[in-house]
């Protein structure tokens, strides 16, 4: 009776939201099936009045089938429960990308008031699926049998990822344990909401408005007329510089108003601090649940339980790593700061050069002894140039061919989607690129999803990646010019988008970029070597006005200067991650305030002085409002990892299809079908060398 009665539950929920998503498909473009090409989101049609009701109706239908499987009466087998469970939720999953990918590109405040709303609803229902007794007796029933199953080897993946996955969200804990663990979820992923729109909303508050022209000495046409762009944007007289890098970058890059230049960095290094949008709170409160929840889950410390599942395994690993990584570099940076400061004081400063002097003399000291630098550069970076000569590369390597298609709905203006085809001809994916600021999008670069490779009933899924930058925009009378390290940036978003375009699998969760924190970054690194080889630059780098191929010679210095400052450059990136593991190796939150705790945990690193009054942990969105907790780390750690490979690369050639053909073979398209280390020995024939890091950076005796 009991089961019977449950079966015409779930029946009758069936049927409900049928009936429901076919009523609201006339009015809700994300119950409806796409009519766009390859099924494209219908971004035309969406409206924030959709996302509700939208989600509403997707977690019905999401428990419905999660109870269906529950239900099911038959003993349970890999079909029956495993990939039942992989395939469920679909509209949810596709949704939630659609949802949360605008809500950091093309937001408002209609959206971020939904995201705080619709957040607990999501964990309240991953809790519920996670913590459910009766799946997780199917799956481990499952999981027990697995060796005498003749699974296939990627069938054997997908199973122990889910029961791992399912042990590691809380299904082992007790009924007190568990609505823990619970209460945790819901307040982690509304602090970690809030923080973002904190962050955004500092952001956006602060700039310069110079109405003075003799502010602007230093500066060079185009960074002036970039400010003059901004105001123009704003309604006001003069010029504008913001805290978004393509406007903060030059300016304290050239701008010989040092009084400005304090000003401009102590703003952008005490966002969402001692303000009205201040995280130091939400920062400790996350790290005190983080705590928390590792230690329901068996572990002392959050980096312990994050690290439990990737390359490195352990935090003793990944401190030891970041230990040895900084006593390398440390001495390069210290050596490096002081050419910079003697240079400084030779042209007549006076004093210890502070942050914000360090990005002018620099970039001085680099013009001089290279003489190269981005106003000599940018010219022969226009982004559309760039854009195609990544497309051609990525055809070069891969096979790869690029067709823009007008027919795409997109979310935003700015943004152009694209087809993406194999050398055969067949459809790979479709791409979005989103390349400069706004208001409405966070600042940084990224690579995301709107739809995971997967194949269900016999039907291939191909993915929609998205490609979203903050690169310098074009102006009345210039077109977007990229510095290099935008260049670069561009590189490194590509190759995370070549990891999710060219995914191979069947099960959404194993295909892509869903590999583990630490080896993610393995196809984004190894690009940006192409940025300084001389045979790419000169196959596209020509002058946006007069078509003029770039110099040798220009090339020549580009390649002399790229290792400029790679000491500093290092341990600038370590201090990131030495922060981040400081965090999240605490077994209890001090009372010391965020100040004193970041400038405690970085005192190794610092190689300026420290400016009292300020924190980056309360804009730190990577890792307490993005997946990098405990994770920074792997930025470096993939360093390591893309050093060793691309020397493959330049010992069989840059181009080589040889290298290209099993870089995609056994990394690109493998996703998580395979332990990471394994692919990576499959491609290299070997274990990376650490020495190949230092190598690269010329920094090896």
């Amino acid at each position: 009776m009991k089961k019977f009665g449950t079966i015409i539950a779930v029946t009758l929920a069936l049927v409900s939201i049928n009936s429901c998503k076919t009523k609201m498909t006339d009015v809700n473009p994300l119950l409806a099936a796409s009519e766009n090409p390859y099924g494209a989101p219908a971004f035309d049609k969406i409206k924030n009045e959709h996302y509700k009701p939208a989600f509403e109706a997707a977690i019905t239908e999401g428990r419905a089938q999660i109870d269906s499987i529950v239900s099911n009466t038959e003993d349970p087998t890999f079909a029956n429960t495993i990939e039942a469970l992989e395939y469920s939720g679909r509209t949810l999953s596709n949704i939630g990308s659609i949802f949360f990918n605008l809500n950091e590109a093309a937001t408002d405040s209609t959206m971020q008031a939904l995201a705080l709303e619709i957040s607990p609803l999501l964990t309240e229902y991953s809790n519920d699926i996670m913590l459910n007794e009766k799946l997780f007796f199917r799956i481990k029933s499952v999981y027990d049998l697995r060796d005498s199953l003749g699974l296939t080897a990627e069938q054997s993946r997908l199973l122990e990822e889910t029961y791992k996955g399912f042990v590691r969200n809380g299904a082992n804990l007790t009924e007190e344990e568990k609505n823990k663990f619970r209460e945790i979820n819901k307040e982690l992923s509304q602090l970690g909401l809030q923080f973002g729109q904190n962050v955004l909303a500092a952001t956006n508050k602060f700039f310069i408005h110079i109405q003075d022209s003799a502010e602007l000495a230093g500066l060079p046409a185009f960074v002036k007329e970039a400010g003059a762009s901004e105001a123009k944007e704003r309604s006001l007289e003069g010029w504008v510089f913001t805290l978004q890098n393509p406007s903060m970058g030059p300016f304290m890059q050239y701008s010989e108003n040092r009084k400005l230049k304090e000003q401009l960095w102590k703003a952008s290094n005490t966002k969402a601090f001692k303000d009205e949008f201040d995280n130091s709170t939400i920062v400790k409160r996350i790290a005190e649940l983080r705590i928390q929840r590792a230690n329901l889950l068996g572990f002392a410390t959050h980096a312990d339980y994050v690290l439990d599942v990737n390359m490195a395994k352990t935090a003793g690993t990944v401190n030891a790593f970041l230990a040895n990584l900084l006593d390398k570099t440390l001495p390069y940076a210290k050596t490096e700061v002081a050419e910079i400061q003697k240079y400084a004081n030779g042209l007549g400063f006076e004093g210890q050069l502070m942050p914000w002097d360090f990005s002018l003399y620099s970039e001085k000291y680099k013009n001089e002894k290279y003489a190269v630098n981005d106003e000599l550069l940018k010219p022969y970076f226009k982004l559309e140039n760039v854009q195609q000569a990544i497309f051609a590369l990525a055809d070069s390597l891969y096979g790869l061919k690029f067709t823009e298609n007008k027919k795409i709905p997109v979310y935003h203006p700015d943004v152009v989607a694209y087809e993406v085809f194999d050398a055969d001809g067949k459809f790979l994916s479709l791409l979005y690129m989103d390349f400069f600021p706004r208001a409405s999008k966070r600042g940084g670069a990224w690579m995301t999803s709107f739809r995971d490779m997967y194949v269900q009933n016999g039907v291939e899924q191909r993915p929609f990646v998205s490609l979203v930058c903050n690169f310098t925009k074009p102006t009345e009378n210039t077109p977007s010019l990229l510095t290099h390290y935008e260049f670069t940036t561009l590189l490194h978003e590509f190759g995370h988008a070549l990891h999710g375009m060219l995914a191979q699998g069947t099960y959404p969760s194993l295909t892509g970029t869903n590999v583990s924190r630490d080896f993610v970054e393995l196809p984004s690194q190894i690009m940006e070597n192409w940025a300084v080889k001389k045979e790419f630059l000169a196959s596209f780098a020509k002058h946006y006005q007069t078509g003029e191929a770039i110099p040798d010679e220009l090339i020549e210095k580009i390649v002399a200067a790229k290792n400029y400052l790679s000491g500093y450059m290092n341990v600038r990136q370590l201090t990131y991650g030495i922060n981040d593991m400081a965090w999240h190796s605490l077994t209890s939150v001090p009372a010391v305030d965020v100040e004193a705790f970041e400038k405690a945990a970085i005192k190794k690193t610092q190689i300026l002085p420290a400016v009292d009054g300020t924190s980056f942990s309360v804009s730190f969105s990577h890792i307490f409002a993005g997946g990098y907790s405990a994770g920074y780390y792997s930025y470096k750690w993939a360093e390591v990892l893309e050093a060793d490979a691309f020397s493959l690369f330049e010992e069989k050639g840059i181009f080589s299809k040889e290298v290209a053909g099993s870089f995609r073979e056994n990394i690109l398209s493998k996703g998580n079908l395979e332990d990471p280390a394994e692919l990576y020995r499959k491609f290299r024939g070997r274990d990376p060398k650490p020495e190949a890091l230092l190598e690269k950076f010329g920094m090896k005796k």
